[in-house]
């Protein structure tokens, strides 16, 4: 396809089944656009015009379990080159970054005062069992590049952790790069999940946990099983988010107090999220926040206007028009418009 025939909206996305919801509202709308497969894709770093005005990223940080973990890394170099060309992308690079490292996030979260779950950032399994013994059991493993509870597992005892490591139970992420990480116990068996659209609240909700089902990561709504190693280490599976409805986990709209909300948005701000979740929870032990995710590629939850009253997509749409229009403008922003 020339440059000319391109339409001026390109989705670039791996999974092939999470989108399925924007393409049907685009193509309800008659919205030009084309489907950028990260899976299998290239670019010549010295062409200097842009394919197109505007590319909306829907990269998944989960990729590597779908055999595609190439893309991940080759992401973070294509978005910067489409970005020094001067094309406008939504969630870019700045937003890539932290969408695939939690320790970058709760550096973040640092930045902004925000409290988390204490936590030892490591390059090494070597290096696990010290950095264990500077926290308090129950304990969680997170590979710093996860993605819908990867790898994540917990620990109830020192005991639990040293056989997991001798019977190579735990692997470091893709990066070589893991957190080990204090659990916090969730008041109220919730999590809260706060979802932003050009830097700002877009809707919240509360979404339950059963028991010793829940573990502090994007993996509190997804199944967790006992590991076949033996009692205390529970491995996490895969459910998204975007199904816990319909993994029959309860869900329900919430409003956060005003300084939550505030936190969020300064979060979205700093992270350049144009679109984007974050998650946090109430220490039942001391009533406070604390703060643990930020998901860029933020698949909203299903069945959406029964949860929660409207269909975010219909507004992620707009959005996206109104991009692409502000880039047809010779003063139109080609930044994040949450930055």
């Amino acid at each position: 396809m020339s440059q000319e025939q391109r339409p001026a909206l390109a989705v670039y996305y791996e999974h092939p089944e999470w989108f399925r919801p924007l393409f049907a509202e685009l193509d309800r709308r008659g919205t030009p656009y084309v489907r950028v497969d990260a899976a299998r894709h290239r670019f010549d770093p010295g062409a200097r015009g842009e394919p197109f005005a505007l590319l909306f990223n829907r990269m998944s940080a989960s990729a590597y379990l779908r055999g595609h973990g190439n893309a991940v890394f080759y992401t973070r170099q294509y978005l910067r080159h489409l970005e020094r060309a001067g094309v406008r992308v939504v969630n870019g690079g700045r937003a890539f970054d932290y969408e695939t490292s939690k320790a970058l996030q709760l550096s973040l979260f640092t930045s902004l005062g925000l409290e988390f779950p204490r936590t030892r950032v490591v390059n090494s399994l070597e290096e696990v069992r010290d950095a264990a013994r500077e926290l308090s059991f129950p304990v969680v493993f997170k590979p710093n590049i996860g993605g819908r509870g990867a790898g994540i597992v917990r620990f109830e005892t020192e005991a639990d952790l040293e056989y997991a490591l001798g019977a190579g139970l735990v692997e470091l992420g893709i990066d070589s790069t893991a957190l080990v990480q204090e659990y916090i116990p969730a008041g109220g068996g919730h999590i809260v999940r706060v979802e932003t659209l050009a830097g700002r609240f877009l809707y919240a909700m509360k979404v339950y946990t059963e028991g010793e089902n829940f573990n502090l990561c994007p993996a509190e709504i997804c199944d967790v099983e006992r590991a076949a190693a033996g009692a205390g280490i529970a491995a996490v599976g895969e459910v998204c988010l975007a199904d816990a409805p319909k993994a029959g986990l309860r869900v329900e709209r919430y409003e956060p107090p005003a300084e939550i909300v505030e936190a969020v948005e300064r979060i979205a701000r700093e992270a350049s999220l144009d679109l984007g979740g974050v998650e946090y929870l109430i220490d039942e032990r001391d009533g406070r926040p604390k703060f643990y995710d930020i998901n860029a590629l933020s698949n909203f939850v299903a069945d959406a206007v029964r949860v929660v009253g409207f269909d975010p997509h219909a507004r992620l749409v707009d959005y996206l028009e109104e991009e692409v229009r502000r880039c047809a403008t010779a003063t139109g922003s080609r930044s994040s418009a949450a930055g």
